[in-house]
C-alpha cells in the first residue's frame, strides 16, 4: 500500500535482528509489575497492544538486574533471578503472536535508586556525590502530594562507594541477565548507560571524581560499561543484538556530559562489539524544567542534532527519540542522520500509530499532547497512564467491544461528549449528539488557544466524530420535551463545569473578566454580554472572526493575538491554576505584563508534575509574577490589593483583571433528566473539573457501562 513514509516503513536491522520498519516503542518505566518484578496479565496486553499496533520492536524499560537493590520503583520488572524469566518470556510470546519483536533494557540504579533510598539501603555509586545546587523541585510539588511522593519517604541516603570487587559483581550481574534474556526469548538487549544511572554516574566527570582506574579520562570513565559489555556479549554469543543507551549531553550540569565525550564513547562501545546506540540525554534533575527538558522533552527535536553527531562518527545504527514527529522521522532517516526512532508518549496515546502510517492514514492517529500524565505518575509510584488514551495501561478493562445495540443520547459537544460518542458509536450504539452552540469542542477550543497541543485532540475528536454514524445536532438544546421525542434508552450528560466569579471585592467591575467572559471574546460568543467591558469596535472585531470563522481555529487566533488583543499592557489574572498558569504565558508571550495571584499555598493545580515545573519556570522565564498564599484579595480600578502571610499589603497595577477560578461541577441538567424517568450517566466536567484526562477516562468508564 502507497504511504507518505516509506522511509519511516522500510525494514532495517542492528546486528542480526531483522526489523520490519524503522519505528520502535522506546523503553519506559511503566510501573506494571506485580510482585516480586514479575510481569503479569496487565503487562502482557499492555506490551500486546503495541506490538498489534505495528511497532518494530519493543523495548521493556529499566529491567532491573539487581533487584531489589538498585531499583528505581516500587514495580520494576525485574530479571535478577532465574525465576523471572517465565514472566518474561510471556512477555516475549505476546510480542511474537502480533509480529514484533522484544528488548529488555537491563538497569541498575545507582544513585537515583530510588527504592533503595526508600528502604534504607545505600546507593551504589562512582563518589560521594557533592551537595545538589539549589533546585524549585520541592516547590512544584501541591502540599496534598508531597505525603505521596516518594522522595518524601526518603529519611536518610547513605552512599556505597564501588570498589573494584563491586564492579565485578554489577559486571556480573548484568551479564547473567542478559543471558537469561536470551533464554526468555527476549530479542536483544540494551544496556542502560543513561540518565544518571551506574554507567552515566561513572561516565559523568560531573559525578565521578575518582583517581584510580574508573575516573579521570573518559577510557577510565567508561571502562565499568565497556566492561560489562564485553561481559554480556560473552554470555549471549556475537550473534546476538546487544546496544547501549548513553548520553548525548547533561543539561544545566557545568562539568556533565558533552557531546564530544558521547562521540567517544560511541566509538568505544563500536569497538567493544555493541551492535547500536541509543541517543538520549540527561540533566541537572534538581531543577524542575530539566525533567521535561531532557530525555523527555516538551522542546520537539532536542536530541536529534547529538544523534546526527554521533552517527557520523559510527558505523552502526543509531536510534533516536524525544518529541519526533512522524514526518520529521520520515526526514532525517531518508536523510540517512540516524536509522530508528523510538517513541514513548505517541505510542502510549495511540498504539495503531505504526499500522496507521502504513496504511496512509496519518490523519487517523490520536495525538500526544505532552501533558506529561504519564511520566509523572512515577514520582508517586503509580502506574503509567494516557490524558488521551484510556486504555493504557487499562487494556483489557476499558477494551471498546462490541454488540452495543440501544439508541443513546449523549448530551455536550466537548472532549468527554465527543469521546463518549465515538466509544459507544464503535461499540456498535445508535448514537444522537446534541450541543448547545454552534461547534463542537466546548471549553477545549479556548484551552487550545493558550495551550496549542490540545488542539490536536480536539480537531482529532472532531474527526472521528464526522467519520462515524454520529447524528450530531448543533445549536440544540437538551430539553425534556427534546428528549422523549428522541426516546433513548440512555442519556450521557457530559455539559461541562459551570463558572460562577468568586466573591472577590471588585469583580463587577468594567476591567474584569470571567473566563466565562474571556471565552465569549476570544471566541465571538454571547457579546451582547460584554457591551459594559469592551468597546463597540472590539465586538465588531470579534464578531467579524466568528463571521468569518477565525475564531474557530485556535492556531489563527494564537497568531491575529500577537498583533492585537483587546487587552491593557498590565494584567493580573487572579487564579493559578492550570488555566490561569497557561492564560499567564499566553499573554506574556504576548508582550503583557502579568502578574498571578492565588490564595492557594502551591500553583500549578490541575497540571501534571512534570508539565507544572515547566510552565512555572517558563512564566517565570517570560516575568510573569507568581504570587501564591496571598489572601484578601481585592479588585480597585486600576489596581489589585492584597495581603501576604505575614499580613503585609500588596498592590500591583492592573488595567485588567482574569478571575482563572470558579470553575465547579454542574449536575443540574443530569439530575432534571433523571427525575423525568430517563437513564442518565455523567461524565467530565459536570462532575467537577477533572480537563481532558478527567473527561477522556470518564467516557471510557461510562461506554463500558451502557
Amino acid at each position: 500500500m502507497s504511504t507518505g513514509f516509506p522511509h519511516l516503513m522500510s525494514p532495517g536491522r542492528i546486528g542480526s535482528l531483522q526489523l520490519k520498519n524503522r519505528i520502535f516503542m522506546t523503553a519506559m518505566g511503566d510501573n506494571l509489575a506485580e510482585d516480586d518484578g514479575m510481569c503479569g496479565a496487565r503487562t502482557r496486553a499492555y506490551y500486546a497492544a503495541r506490538a498489534k499496533g505495528g511497532a518494530a520492536l519493543l523495548t521493556v524499560g529499566s529491567v532491573s538486574v539487581g533487584y531489589p537493590v538498585g531499583s528505581n520503583c516500587q514495580f520494576q520488572v525485574a530479571l535478577s533471578g532465574d525465576r523471572h524469566i517465565p514472566s518474561i518470556k510471556g512477555v516475549a510470546d505476546v510480542v511474537h503472536e502480533h509480529g514484533a519483536k522484544l528488548a529488555l533494557q537491563l538497569h541498575f540504579g545507582g544513585l537515583v535508586a530510588m527504592t533503595d533510598m526508600k528502604e534504607g539501603r545505600p546507593v551504589w555509586c562512582p563518589s560521594v556525590p557533592l551537595p545538589p545546587k539549589p533546585g524549585d523541585v520541592i516547590d512544584g510539588f501541591l502540599p496534598e502530594e508531597l505525603a505521596q511522593a516518594d522522595f518524601a519517604q526518603v529519611k536518610d541516603v547513605q552512599f556505597k562507594v564501588m570498589t573494584a570487587q563491586d564492579a565485578e559483581h554489577l559486571i556480573q550481574m548484568f551479564a547473567d541477565a542478559a543471558a537469561r534474556a536470551k533464554e526468555a526469548g527476549a530479542d536483544g538487549v540494551e544496556l542502560h548507560g543513561g540518565h544518571g544511572y551506574i554507567f552515566s554516574s561513572f561516565i559523568s566527570p560531573a559525578s565521578n571524581r575518582r583517581t584510580d582506574e574508573y575516573g579521570g579520562p573518559l577510557e577510565n570513565r567508561a571502562r565499568l560499561l565497556l566492561d560489562a559489555v564485553k561481559a554480556v556479549r560473552s554470555q549471549v554469543g556475537q550473534d546476538y543484538p546487544v546496544w547501549c543507551k548513553i548520553d548525548e549531553e547533561e543539561f544545566g550540569k557545568e562539568d556533565g556530559i558533552r557531546i564530544e565525550d558521547a562521540q567517544k564513547l560511541a566509538k568505544l562501545l563500536q569497538e567493544a562489539g555493541v551492535d547500536a546506540i541509543t541517543a538520549s540525554s540527561y540533566a541537572d534533575q534538581s531543577q524542575g524544567k530539566y525533567h521535561s527538558g531532557s530525555n523527555i522533552p516538551h522542546k520537539p527535536e532536542l536530541m536529534i542534532p547529538g544523534a546526527i553527531a554521533i552517527k557520523s562518527v559510527l558505523d552502526i545504527p543509531v536510534i533516536t527519540s524525544g518529541r519526533i514527529e512522524p514526518e520529521a522521522a520520515e526526514k532525517y532517516i531518508g536523510e540517512g542522520k540516524f536509522d530508528f526512532v523510538a517513541m514513548g508518549r505517541k505510542l502510549l496515546a495511540d498504539p495503531e500509530l505504526p499500522n496507521k502510517l502504513k496504511a496512509g492514514k496519518p490523519e487517523d492517529v490520536r495525538p500526544c499532547i505532552y501533558c506529561y500524565a504519564c511520566v509523572s505518575q512515577i514520582y508517586f509510584s503509580k502506574n503509567v497512564k494516557c490524558a488521551v488514551n484510556p486504555e493504557t495501561a487499562f487494556e483489557r478493562e476499558r477494551a471498546i467491544g462490541s454488540g452495543g445495540h440501544k439508541h443513546v443520547v449523549v448530551i455536550g459537544g466537548g472532549p468527554g461528549g465527543m469521546e463518549s460518542a465515538r466509544r459507544l458509536a464503535l461499540k456498535g450504539h445508535k448514537v444522537t449528539l446534541l450541543e448547545q452552540s454552534d461547534r463542537l469542542g466546548g471549553t477545549v477550543q479556548f484551552a487550545s488557544i493558550a495551550y496549542a497541543p490540545n488542539e490536536r485532540i480536539l480537531n482529532w475528536l472532531k474527526r472521528q466524530v464526522a467519520a462515524l454514524p454520529i447524528d450530531v445536532k448543533l445549536k440544540t438544546s437538551a430539553t425534556p420535551e427534546l428528549l422523549k421525542s428522541l426516546n433513548p434508552d440512555e442519556v450521557v450528560v457530559a455539559t461541562g463545569a459551570i463558572r460562577t466569579m468568586p466573591p472577590i471585592p471588585g469583580s463587577d467591575r468594567a476591567n474584569v473578566f470571567s473566563g466565562d467572559e474571556m471565552r465569549s471574546l476570544v471566541l465571538g460568543e454571547n457579546l451582547d454580554s460584554l457591551k459594559g467591558k469592551t468597546s463597540w469596535t472590539t465586538r465588531i472585531a470579534a464578531k467579524a472572526g466568528s463571521f468569518t470563522g477565525v475564531t474557530r481555529s485556535p492556531e489563527l487566533i494564537r497568531e491575529a493575538t500577537k498583533a492585537w488583543m483587546p487587552l491593557g499592557d498590565k494584567i493580573v489574572i487572579i487564579g493559578g491554576e492550570l488555566v490561569g498558569v497557561e492564560l499567564a504565558e499566553f499573554l506574556a508571550e504576548r508582550g503583557r505584563k502579568v502578574t498571578v495571584v492565588d490564595e492557594a499555598p502551591r500553583l500549578g493545580a490541575g497540571l501534571h508534575i512534570v508539565r507544572r515545573w515547566r510552565a512555572l519556570s517558563e512564566a517565570r522565564d517570560l516575568g510573569v509574577v507568581l504570587l501564591p498564599g496571598m489572601k484578601d484579595i481585592a479588585i480597585g480600578a486600576d489596581r489589585v490589593t492584597f495581603s501576604d502571610a505575614d499580613g503585609l499589603s500588596h498592590v500591583v497595577e492592573a488595567d485588567n483583571v482574569i478571575v482563572a477560578k470558579g470553575a465547579t461541577g454542574n449536575l443540574a441538567l443530569a439530575e432534571s433528566l433523571a427525575a423525568a424517568g430517563f437513564k442518565v450517566h455523567t461524565v467530565g466536567d459536570c462532575n467537577g473539573v477533572g480537563y481532558i484526562e478527567g473527561a477522556i477516562a470518564g467516557a471510557a468508564d461510562v461506554a463500558m457501562a451502557i
